[in-house]
């Protein structure tokens, strides 16, 4: 986990590569040019059906505090979490799969379909610096994205500590040693990953489409300003349709 800040920065590199939006102006983002995809948040599962979508719904994301981090869970746990926040509770997850691969997740604070919808932003980060295709996201080294409380990192750290001291050598992979049976029992496409048993306190884990990549996050709001989902793309499909691959003829 202590090599987060140079993989965040190979992340950013990546951006251009993993994602080439429409030119997006400073003032007044069209996150519309950003994703496509944000029907994938509100259609019924026939209509997803008939999209050739498979939704996942993995379970419910224990937020202790309310403040959300959105990141990959093995190379930056410790993200900053985002700005905006929502109450204390427990949200619903949900995934949505085309062409074998996860190409969005959701959590829901509540229902109805978003009026609005804006790029998600961690402090330091000022939308109206954004130039040409630009957009902030998060970097994603490992081939996974999370949803989880920002109190939820500490527990991290304690299952860490207890791994190290159940095992001889010093070394300790995340991976390896705690989350991959979690995930093969999914067929690697996602956990509901509680840290440490009997915690409040838990990391919603899902394969982040493609891999490796720099992916956008956004909040469905309602006419009031209220989040209604946080919603991140993963790239994989366009127009919230699995039946044609973006960029197939």
């Amino acid at each position: 986990m202590s090599t987060w800040p140079m993989r965040m920065l190979r992340g950013l590199l990546c951006a251009a590569a993993a994602w080439m939006p429409s030119s997006a102006g400073a003032d007044g983002l069209d996150v519309s040019k950003l994703s496509s995809n944000f029907d994938l948040a509100s259609l019924g599962d026939a209509d997803l059906a008939a999209r050739s979508i498979n939704v996942l719904r993995i379970g419910k994301v224990e937020l202790t505090s309310g403040r959300i981090v959105a990141s990959d869970p093995l190379v930056g746990p410790d993200r900053a979490a985002l700005v905006r926040t929502v109450s204390p509770g427990d949200y619903p997850v949900t995934l949505y799969e085309a062409f074998g691969r996860i190409a969005a997740a959701s959590m829901r604070f509540a229902e109805g379909k978003p009026v609005r919808w804006e790029l998600a932003v961690v402090p330091g980060q000022d939308i109206n610096s954004l130039k040409g295709d630009e957009f902030f996201g998060y970097p994603v080294d490992a081939g996974l994205g999370c949803y989880m409380d920002a109190d939820t990192y500490a527990l991290m750290q304690e299952r860490e500590k207890q791994v190290q001291a159940e095992k001889a050598s010093s070394d300790i992979n995340y991976y390896d040693d705690v989350l991959a049976s979690e995930l093969e029992a999914n067929e690697e496409k996602y956990a509901m990953h509680r840290p440490v048993s009997g915690k409040r306190g838990n990391v919603a884990i899902f394969w982040s489409g493609w891999g490796d990549g720099f992916y956008p996050v956004f909040w469905g709001l309602d006419a009031s300003g209220r989040p209604l989902v946080l919603f991140t793309d993963f790239g994989v499909t366009e127009n919230a349709d699995g039946r044609r691959e973006p960029g197939g003829e």
